[in-house]
């Protein structure tokens, strides 16, 4: 036999790796744990099972916290916080670079531990999840270092309520503390109900590393107790990563309360590969997007786009590929797919591929199971429908769906085609293709000639309903942190009182709603009249309805081209409306004067103002500029802004013009489109800027412009599942309302939480609302031989 058929014949034997550290720790805890408040562990209580999911043994049992339990985390983080804050950067840097040190001493039983916990390969916990771990804390404790000087004008939230799934234990409890952490917040984590164990090693190493009491506090249960954490009114933010059905339920749960919140979660992406692929790499980088800790990971490229010219060989050289996997002991190194995390889930999987599966040809190599245990053969289905429940519907397991496209454009269309939008992967030999096609796709992060790809630099999060918010990078602390701005509570301002005097001076002008580029009618056929200080009758102002949002809302979504124009060429248009507005500064002047009844030096002030700030976004237009992120590859993360889509926005009452400005110039800046609710008591300076809007070149749809009463409108703006982002700054207390609303299709929302803002105050523009106005998608490309 010569070398090549030793070669042919050769096969993996078992390389198991030692247990034994990682057990001999769950002995010293007694085999069973407390939660970790104040730095200490309780005394277990009731409790419930932890099991090895590759053999259904129990390995330890952890306490199911009670309301008692969360009330006293949540003291005990809240007695913290105001120390912790105050700390120095340099002191909380030191402390969170102790906690990195002591993962990487810690390295190999964390890794091993959650192996035994979560049943993925050791391989992936020893290489994959735990390095990634202490970069999240080596990154971010740079971060506390740098904090005051390169954030000055943030402050902490103060205490975050954090809810992590079981897919990667310990790095999503990574993502989560060490941002909250840096940035002089507290934490309670629930760690998820299969695998808490590295959550509580973890919990041993922050009393190794001396990190005050109350800092960090875990604590353990069903997900009753994430329903403590995010209904508690004394948790300032909710950070999840999870299912989309619970995200949501957490939005309608949260809504009103005042909390910041982020949401991580579902997705379905798509990992096309176009026909100048090398189809060998694009073949085994496909084995890392689906098959990656059994498939179980929210950003798996779980949907296989392939040209139809390649379809033939990429599927046979796949399925040759598959063919070649090894199921079996996580704790294997030789092993490429371990178990499922708990027979529920492996219940689920399987009755969704007997199911649906016969939509298509189903696929599953011969490779035999374990007896024992929750396993699951990697799966491929091909000659799905798009509209199939497997090509829409999040599996999370290790079922790859797969359907072929033709051109580039249809590749993009299909895609999207989902209410997904977290993860894109693509494979072209041709950069001018690749980076063509990565902006189209509906996604946070895109990987070129590579999946995922993962570092503390880069930010990571979703559009649609896989959540709002980014992790990791600069954009992560956005998250943590909050404006220092002085706000007064909110008094809803009313409209001028009329009278029994009915004449308008000089000709009527009809004041009508701007939609589409054109002055239109309300569909109601009602208006409103509206009044002067002295009650002279200004005029009538359109009352909306919902067919009126549903049209305005259409009109913005027709507009898409004004995203692709250059920034350069939207602030030619800003600059435009201005020079226009600034034309007819004291007609505008006049009319404020009129509807406020304040004094006119404080009219012509607003309209100065609102044509400065048109400036001021001009100048953005061109200039919020992206960032190549200094990841550990041979390549680079770009992160670069992009609009939201349609913004949907209640405008200021007090500042009728300036108002109305300020929500929609930093809006159309960035390349979205917006429906702007227009100021309530005083709606005529809306439709009198509309005249200036039509005089600017501003493409129709762009801008449209509604008036009426926004508690009416509320519900339909928030609610419409073609609104991308809602913002509210009305006099009227609607937070609840349009959170609750919001929850439809998960649009971002920005809220005033029932307190007012100066608007002539320069802290009402720039950054803040730019970042409101933008969201930031990561783009992976790998370059060398």
């Amino acid at each position: 036999m010569n070398v090549s058929e030793i070669f042919e014949t050769m096969d993996y034997g078992p390389a198991p790796e030692a247990a034994g550290e990682a057990l001999a720790w769950l002995v010293d805890g007694g085999d069973k744990f407390g939660l970790f408040i104040d730095g200490d562990f309780t005394k277990p209580g009731k409790t419930f099972p932890s099991r090895n999911p590759a053999t259904g043994e129990t390995l330890a049992l952890l306490t199911q916290a009670r309301e008692k339990d969360i009330d006293l985390a949540v003291a005990a983080a809240r007695k913290a916080q105001p120390k912790w804050a105050r700390l120095s950067g340099h002191a909380r840097a030191k402390y969170i670079y102790a906690l990195a040190r002591l993962v990487q001493k810690h390295a190999r039983l964390f890794a091993v531990l959650e192996s035994l916990d979560n049943g993925k390969p050791i391989r992936e916990s020893r290489d994959i999840d735990i390095p990634l771990v202490a970069r999240h804390f080596y990154y971010h404790a740079g971060m506390a270092q740098l904090a005051e000087a390169e954030m000055p004008n943030t402050e902490p939230l103060g205490v975050c309520g954090q809810i992590i799934p079981w897919n990667f234990p310990l790095l999503m409890l990574s993502w989560k503390i060490a941002p909250a952490l840096a940035m002089g917040n507290t934490v309670v984590l629930k760690p998820a109900e299969y695998t808490s164990l590295t959550a509580l090693l973890f919990a041993q190493i922050c009393q190794e590393a001396g990190l005050p009491k109350g800092v960090v506090n875990i604590v353990t249960g069903d997900g009753a107790v994430g329903e403590m954490i995010v209904n508690h009114p004394d948790i300032n933010k909710i950070a999840f990563t999870g299912s989309t059905a619970v995200g949501r339920r957490i939005r309608q749960a949260t809504a009103g309360s005042g909390k910041s919140l982020t949401l991580e979660l579902g997705g379905k992406s798509p990992y096309i590969v176009f026909d100048d692929a090398d189809i060998d790499s694009a073949v085994e980088g496909l084995v890392d997007a689906i098959w990656f800790n059994q498939g179980q990971v929210c950003c798996a490229g779980s949907r296989l786009l392939v040209q139809e010219g390649i379809a033939e060989r990429f599927y046979a050289k796949l399925k040759a590929r598959m063919d070649g996997m090894r199921i079996g002991d996580p704790l294997d190194k030789c092993i490429d797919v371990g178990a499922l995390v708990d027979p529920v889930q492996l219940k689920t999987i399987t009755d969704l591929v007997d199911k649906h599966g016969g939509d298509g040809e189903v696929y599953q190599p011969a490779t035999p199971l374990p007896e024992n245990g929750c396993f699951y053969p990697p799966t491929l289905i091909t000659g799905l429908q798009t509209s199939s429940v497997l090509m829409q519907e999040e599996i999370f397991g290790p079922v790859l769906v797969a359907t072929t496209f033709r051109t580039p454009a249809e590749a993009v269309e299909l895609a999207n085609n989902t209410r997904y939008g977290l993860a894109a992967t693509l494979w072209s030999e041709n950069v001018n293709l690749a980076l063509d096609v990565a902006p189209k796709l509906v996604a946070g992060v895109v990987w070129v000639n590579a999946t995922n790809l993962f570092d503390a630099a880069a930010g990571f999060g979703g559009n649609r309903e896989s959540g709002f918010g980014r992790e990791g990078g600069w954009e992560g602390l956005q998250a943590y942190t909050k404006r220092k701005i002085t706000t007064k509570p909110l008094k809803q301002i009313a409209p001028q009182p009329g009278s029994e005097k009915t004449e308008v001076d000089g000709l009527d002008r009809t004041a009508k709603l701007f939609v589409g580029g054109k002055q239109a009618r309300p569909d109601g056929g009602y208006s409103a009249p509206v009044w002067s200080r002295r009650g002279d009758l200004l005029g009538h102002a359109p009352i909306s309805n919902r067919k009126d949002v549903r049209n305005a809302v259409e009109a913005a979504r027709g507009a898409k081209g004004w995203a692709n124009m250059s920034g350069h060429q939207r602030a030619q248009i800003l600059y435009y409306i201005g020079e226009n507005l600034s034309a007819r500064a004291d007609e505008f002047a006049d009319r404020i004067h009129d509807l406020t009844g304040g004094q006119r030096k404080t009219a012509v002030a607003e309209v100065e103002t609102a044509i400065s700030r048109l400036f001021t976004y001009a100048a953005w237009a061109d200039k919020l500029d992206g960032a190549a992120k200094s990841v550990p590859i041979r390549g680079v993360a770009l992160a670069m802004n992009e609009p939201v889509g349609v913004i949907g926005a209640f405008c200021p009452d007090d500042a009728p013009l300036l108002g109305l400005i300020s929500v929609a110039a930093p809006a159309i800046a960035m390349g979205n489109r917006i429906v702007a609710v227009a100021s309530q008591p005083f709606p005529l300076a809306a439709t009198d800027f509309y005249q200036v809007l039509e005089t600017s070149d501003l493409p129709g749809g762009v801008v449209n412009i509604l008036t009426g009463d926004h508690n009416e409108l509320a519900p339909h703006l928030a609610g419409h599942a073609d609104v991308d982002a809602l913002w509210l700054f009305s006099s009227s207390d609607l937070s609840a309302v349009i959170e609750h609303e919001s929850a439809g299709n998960l649009k971002r929302t920005w809220v005033n939480n029932a307190r007012t803002r100066d608007w002539m105050s320069p802290t009402s523009e720039g950054r803040e609302f730019l970042a409101h106005a933008t969201e930031v998608k990561t783009i992976w490309v790998p370059y060398g031989e």
